[in-house]
């Protein structure tokens, strides 16, 4: 079956088609992709309880669904992605805070300064969580 000829649009630069598409499909918003970050990382929250719930430790979830959902928003802000990524390692630590204070002293101050002390699958879960924060939003910025 062939497409009309009114229907076909001539494209010299392969190049010039993906441009278009991102800029068409996706018009720039910084304001969009940090809206999009917080959704992601509440999302990523309530995930991992939920999760939790059934036995499964998924702390990667809330900072990487924040670098996730940001992703999926173009914006011409660099700076988008190190927010992102310093909120996602941040809502990580907090995540681990409230699923699993020390028992020494429940307190955030005291959570805050032993980090260090945490088991190295949960500092590897939290560190990957903004990487993906980071990475999300990083690949998805249009440059101009």
């Amino acid at each position: 079956m062939k497409p009309d000829d009114d229907m076909q649009v001539a494209i010299a630069d392969p190049g010039d088609q993906a441009r278009a598409r991102v800029q068409l499909n996706r018009a720039p918003s910084d304001v969009l992709a940090i809206v999009a970050a917080v959704a992601g990382g509440a999302l990523g929250y309530v995930g991992f309880f939920w999760l939790s719930a059934y036995g499964y430790y998924a702390l990667v979830l809330p900072g990487g669904l924040a670098g996730v959902a940001a992703g999926l928003v173009a914006h011409r802000s660099p700076w988008i992605a190190f927010f992102v990524g310093a909120g996602g390692l941040a809502l990580g630590v907090f995540t681990e805070f409230r699923a699993a204070p020390f028992v020494a002293d429940d307190s955030f101050s005291y959570f805050l300064t032993h980090v260090s002390d945490l088991r190295p699958i949960t500092q590897v879960m939290v560190l990957l969580g903004g990487v993906i924060a980071f990475w999300g939003p990083f690949r998805s910025r249009v440059r101009t």
